[in-house]
C-alpha cells in the first residue's frame, strides 16, 4: 500500500533508489491509494509488470473522518481477477468499493470527483456572499439551499438519469428557457450588489448558446450536449437508463 501526496511522491517510492520496484517479484501486488496522475500510474504498471508485479490504482474519498470510520469510498483501477482476491481488504477500510476498469481507471474517476467538488465550491462561495449580501441570513439560505433539490442530491440521483443520462429531453422535466431566466435573475441581483458571478456567468452563457439553439422549450440538462461537442462528440449515457 501506498498513500502519497501526488506524482512526484508516488514516482519516488516506487522507482527512486530503495524503491518498491527494486524489491518486487512476480507475486507482487503494489495498490497505490493516492491522487495521482494516471498516465503515471499507468506507466508505472507497465513498469512493474515486466518485473511479473501488478500494480492496482485505488484512489480513496472521505477524508480523515471516513478513514477513522471505515468510511471510505474507493476507486479501483487494474486487473479484475486481482481485484476481486483483494475486495475483503479493501472493504475493511472503504464501505463504497467501485471497480472502475484497466488501470488508471481509478485515478480519473478520483480526478473528475474531485474537481465537481471544488468546481461546486466556487459557485457555492458566488451564491452565498451574494445571498448575504443581498439581506439573507446565512443560516436561513443554507437551511434554504440544504432543503432545496441542490442540498438533496437530486441532480446525480434523479434529474440526471431521466434526462442527460437517456438522452431524452422532451418532454422537459424544468424548461431551458426558464433556467436561464433564473440564472438570468441571480446574475441582475449580483450587478445590484456588486458582487462578481463568473461561475454562473459561464451556466448563463451556456444556457444562451443552447437557447440559441432552438432548445429553449427542452429540458435544460440539454445544454450539457455543448459539452459534448466540444470533447469530440462523447455521449455519457448510461446503461439501463434507455427507455423501454
Amino acid at each position: 500500500f501506498t498513500s502519497l501526496p501526488g506524482p512526484l511522491e508516488v514516482e519516488a517510492v516506487a522507482t527512486g533508489e530503495n524503491g518498491l520496484l527494486e524489491g518486487v517479484s512476480g507475486s507482487s501486488v503494489w495498490l497505490d491509494l493516492s491522487t495521482s496522475s494516471p498516465t503515471l500510474i499507468r506507466r508505472l504498471a507497465d513498469t512493474f509488470g515486466n518485473k511479473g508485479a501488478t500494480v492496482m490504482d485505488a484512489p480513496i474519498s472521505g477524508g480523515v473522518r471516513g478513514a477513522q470510520k471505515g468510511l471510505l469510498a474507493v476507486m479501483v483501477g487494474g486487473d479484475r481477477d486481482t481485484f476481486d482476491q483483494l475486495l475483503p481488504l479493501l472493504e475493511s477500510f472503504g464501505d463504497k468499493v467501485t471497480y472502475t476498469g484497466d488501470i488508471g481507471a481509478g485515478s480519473i474517476c478520483k480526478l473528475m470527483h474531485n474537481s465537481i467538488g471544488y468546481g461546486m465550491q466556487m459557485i457555492l462561495s458566488e451564491c452565498l456572499t451574494l445571498g448575504v449580501k443581498a439581506g439573507v441570513e446565512a443560516e436561513a439560505l443554507v437551511e434554504c439551499i440544504r432543503n432545496g433539490s441542490v442540498g438533496r442530491g437530486n441532480l446525480l440521483n434523479v434529474t440526471l438519469p431521466e434526462t442527460y443520462f437517456k438522452g431524452k429531453f422532451d418532454p422537459p422535466n424544468f424548461a431551458l428557457k426558464l433556467a436561464r431566466k433564473d440564472v438570468a435573475l441571480a446574475l441582475e441581483l449580483g450587478r445590484e450588489y456588486d458582487v462578481p458571478m463568473e461561475a454562473a456567468s459561464h451556466a448563463y452563457n451556456e444556457l444562451t448558446t443552447a437557447l440559441n439553439r432552438g432548445w429553449g422549450e427542452q429540458d435544460s440538462r440539454i445544454a450539457l450536449l455543448l459539452q459534448e461537442e466540444r470533447a469530440g462528440n462523447i455521449e455519457v449515457r448510461l446503461a439501463g437508463n434507455d427507455d423501454e
